[in-house]
C-alpha cells in the first residue's frame, strides 16, 4: 500500500493522507519516491488545479471533490514489469505527493520513459517524461538538491527569457514581481547572463534576501511600484497574479512597456479580476509546457537540451548562495510545510525537500 497526500479542490489549506494500492501489474512500474521538492509551484498548480491548465488531472483522486498536487523530484523503481527498465535504476520526474507512483511506460528508451496511462495523454507531455539519472545530461550527482528546488522552475525562466530575447524587439529592462520566489530568481539569472537590466520587485520584508541575490539590477517594494520609469522597451514578468499591482505598473510604465506576461500566482487569493481600464499590452498567460513544445519543434530537441544544459548547471552552484536546502521527512512535517508554503510563510532562502 502506498500513502497518498489529497488536498481538497474548495479549500487547498485542507489535506488528509490516504493509503492505495501501489502495486505493479503487467505493463507497469513502480517509483518509490526517494525525495520531492515543495515550492510556491507547487502552490501554483494547486491554485490552477482546474481548467484550463488541469493540473490536477495528472494524479487525480479517487474522490473528485480531491486533488493530488505535482511535485518535481527523484524516485527508484521497486518493481518492473516492462522490458528495458530495471529495478533499482533511478529516475528524475514529475509525481504526486505520495511514497509511490506505478505508471504505464511508452516511448521506452536510453533516456527514460513516458508514463502512457490513458488519462495522461491529453496533457502537456512535458509534465510525463521520467529521465534515467544515469543517462540524464542535465543531472548532477551532488545537486540533487537544486536539481528539485529548481530544474523545473529554472526550465520556466529560461523560456522565459528565451521568448523575451526571442522577441523582434528584445526588452532592454525587466520588471519582475514576486521577486524572492525562486522561478523569479531563475528569470533574473537568464536575463543577467543576456545583460538585460533587472527589477525586482518584492515585500520590504524580502528585499534584503532579493538584493543579497545579487540578481537584480535594482529591487523596489510593491508600494515604490508607482516610481517605476524603465528604459524603453520594457516588460513586465508577474509571478504575483494581483491586478492592482498589475494595473499600477502598466501606468507608471506608460508607453515604455511593450509586454505583459503572467507566469504563477504567489499571492494566490487575490482578487483576479483584471481591471477594465489596464493601460499598454494586455496581459498573456504564458504556459511554459506549450512555448517548450515549440521551442523544441523549432531547434530540435537535443540542441535546446544542450542550450538549456549550461544555463541550468550553472544556475545550481549560484543558488547556494541564497538559497539553503532543507531536508523535511514525514507526514506531519510535510503537512506543516504545505499550510506555511499555502500562507505563504516559508522565507525564501528555505529550499524544501521533502522525503516521507
Amino acid at each position: 500500500m502506498g500513502d497518498q497526500h489529497w488536498i481538497s479542490k474548495d479549500n487547498i489549506r485542507n489535506t488528509k493522507w490516504v493509503s492505495r494500492d501501489a502495486d505493479a501489474g503487467e505493463g507497469e512500474v513502480r517509483l518509490t519516491l526517494d525525495a520531492f521538492a515543495l515550492t510556491a509551484n507547487n502552490v501554483t498548480y494547486a491554485t490552477f488545479g482546474g481548467p484550463p491548465m488541469q493540473y490536477w488531472n495528472f494524479f487525480p483522486a479517487d474522490d473528485p471533490a480531491w486533488g493530488r498536487v505535482p511535485v518535481w523530484g527523484f524516485a527508484t523503481i521497486t518493481e518492473s514489469n516492462v522490458d528495458g527498465i530495471d529495478v533499482g535504476r533511478r529516475v528524475y520526474g514529475y509525481f504526486p505527493i505520495s511514497s509511490e507512483l506505478t505508471v504505464q511506460p511508452v516511448r521506452v528508451g536510453k533516456s527514460g520513459f513516458s508514463d502512457g496511462a490513458p488519462h495522461r495523454q491529453d496533457l502537456a507531455p512535458i509534465y510525463n517524461t521520467y529521465l534515467f539519472t544515469h543517462t540524464d545530461p542535465l543531472y548532477v550527482a551532488d545537486r540533487e538538491a537544486e536539481q528539485m528546488l529548481f530544474r523545473p522552475l529554472y526550465m520556466t525562466g529560461w523560456m522565459i527569457v528565451d521568448s523575451l530575447m526571442s522577441a523582434e524587439t528584445p526588452p532592454k529592462t525587466v520588471i519582475i514581481s514576486s521577486a524572492s520566489s525562486k522561478t523569479a530568481l531563475a528569470t533574473a539569472h537568464g536575463l543577467h547572463r543576456a545583460g538585460v537590466t533587472t527589477i525586482g520587485l518584492t515585500s520590504p520584508g524580502n528585499a534584503d534576501f532579493v538584493k543579497t541575490s545579487g540578481l537584480y539590477s535594482t529591487v523596489m517594494t510593491y508600494d515604490e511600484a508607482r516610481a517605476l520609469s524603465p528604459e524603453a522597451p520594457a516588460a513586465y514578468v508577474d509571478f504575483t497574479g494581483r491586478p492592482a499591482l498589475t494595473a499600477a505598473i502598466h501606468k507608471a510604465c506608460g508607453k515604455a512597456l511593450t509586454r505583459s506576461m503572467v507566469i504563477g500566482m504567489t499571492d494566490w487569493e487575490s482578487d483576479r479580476t483584471p481591471p477594465d481600464d489596464l493601460q499598454g499590452p494586455q496581459p498573456e498567460f504564458f504556459f511554459v509546457p506549450t512555448y517548450a513544445a515549440e521551442r523544441a519543434k523549432a531547434l530540435g530537441p537535443e540542441t535546446l537540451a544542450e542550450m538549456t544544459r549550461e544555463a541550468m548547471v550553472a544556475f545550481y552552484p549560484v543558488s547556494r548562495k541564497f538559497v539553503t536546502p532543507e531536508t523535511v521527512t514525514g507526514k506531519q512535517a510535510i503537512d506543516a510545510a504545505w499550510a506555511d508554503s499555502v500562507a505563504g510563510e516559508v522565507s525564501p532562502d528555505r529550499g524544501l525537500i521533502c522525503k516521507l
